[in-house]
């Protein structure tokens, strides 16, 4: 016999008497006095070990299971990463493949996504897709999790190289569509793109947020000499501060003119300060992505215009990405998701439903 089937014929043996251990193992429990005296029996330890093998052989996924790609968002609990979320379990019917859908109940809460990171990393999965809450604070677990997996950002950018491929808006030339509706706003109001105007972002630090911002006030200085940015506020992620901050913004600036409140919530607080305040014929208020209490806000004319992304989109393409990174093949290092204006005008037109207002619960 030549040293070739001696081999095979020893796995063959050894795979054999492992089914047999196992076996005898599940036919006879060991009981609690066994399992007490188990450091003094070397025999079992071998046992056992071999069990873990023989489950591991027969637990295996099989070559036509579905591979697993997580989704991990900034915050459930809110309608736009809600119809990411749509966007995702779609591309998982479509592609064959399992989407969890994870993330944290608020977009401040960093440590929560680090954790949801980590754990599903761990569970080994095809690709991992994450929208990064905070730029500095995701930056190495994103490069740890990278290590072990293909990581796809969506959204939000984080510091971090180890993205195989990132799909986002461009937030700064959001921010510059959010200027340009604004002044336009308060052209068709006041005749002139001119007088003060006040920014509000949500949380301080988020990439896409401090993008936004960059984009609305780079736009202001250089095309907009008129129009003085009188405050800049941030907040701390919740609609009720954002409605605080616009009512004191009313109180405290008699003369405002217009308002960029750069994403969700803060566009949720804000036009309910205008509503209350009933300032909507004096203050323009420009908000950034939408739901049904901003679309209301719209169609109410609290809210003058709403800078909006395809979440859908990038739910789906995010999931789509990863899976092609999984297979090896050659993905784009960066696609840009791209920002719609939405105005009380257009708001009806089809596509602008199919932003404004996806049925998440067809997926």
């Amino acid at each position: 016999m030549n040293k070739t089937h001696s081999h095979c014929l020893v796995a063959a043996t050894s795979l054999a008497t492992l089914g047999y251990a196992a076996n005898k193992l599940r036919n006879s429990v060991p009981s609690p006095r066994m399992l007490t005296s188990f450091s003094s029996r070397p025999k079992l330890v071998g046992l056992f070990a071999a069990i873990a093998v023989v489950s591991f052989v027969e637990t295996a996924p099989a070559a036509d299971q579905k591979p697993t790609i997580p989704i991990i968002v900034k915050d459930t609990t809110t309608y736009f990463w809600q119809i990411v979320l749509a966007g995702a379990r779609k591309a998982g019917k479509d592609l064959n493949v399992s989407v969890p859908q994870l993330g944290a109940q608020s977009e401040s809460d960093i440590n929560g996504q680090i954790s949801i990171l980590e754990n599903a990393v761990s569970g080994k999965p095809a690709a991992t897709v994450i929208a990064p809450t905070q730029y500095k604070a995701l930056g190495q677990p994103i490069d740890e999790a990278a290590k072990q997996v293909k990581i796809i950002g969506i959204d939000s950018a984080a510091d971090s190289k180890a993205f195989t491929s990132f799909l986002q808006t461009d937030n700064v030339q959001g921010g510059r569509v959010g200027a340009d509706a604004l002044a336009a706003a308060i052209t068709a109001k006041y005749g002139k793109p001119e007088g003060q105007v006040a920014l509000i972002t949500s949380i301080p630090g988020v990439g896409s947020l401090d993008q936004r911002a960059k984009g609305f006030k780079e736009q202001i200085a250089a095309k907009y000499p008129g129009l003085k940015l009188v405050a800049d506020k941030v907040a701390d992620g919740m609609p009720t501060t954002g409605l605080n901050i616009m009512t004191d913004l009313i109180t405290a600036n008699p003369d405002l003119r217009g308002v960029f409140a750069s994403n969700l919530t803060m566009a949720q607080g804000a036009g309910q300060a205008i509503a209350e305040n009933k300032a909507s014929d004096k203050i323009m208020l420009i908000g950034f992505d939408s739901d049904d209490k901003t679309v209301k806000l719209l169609a109410d004319g609290n809210i003058k215009a709403l800078v909006v992304r395809d979440p859908f989109r990038m739910g789906y393409d995010g999931v789509k990405t990863a899976l092609a990174a999984s297979k090896g093949e050659n993905v784009p290092a960066t696609v840009d998701t791209g920002v719609n204006l939405i105005t009380k005008e257009n708001m009806n037109s089809e596509r602008s439903k199919e932003l404004l207002t996806p049925d998440v619960t067809k997926y």
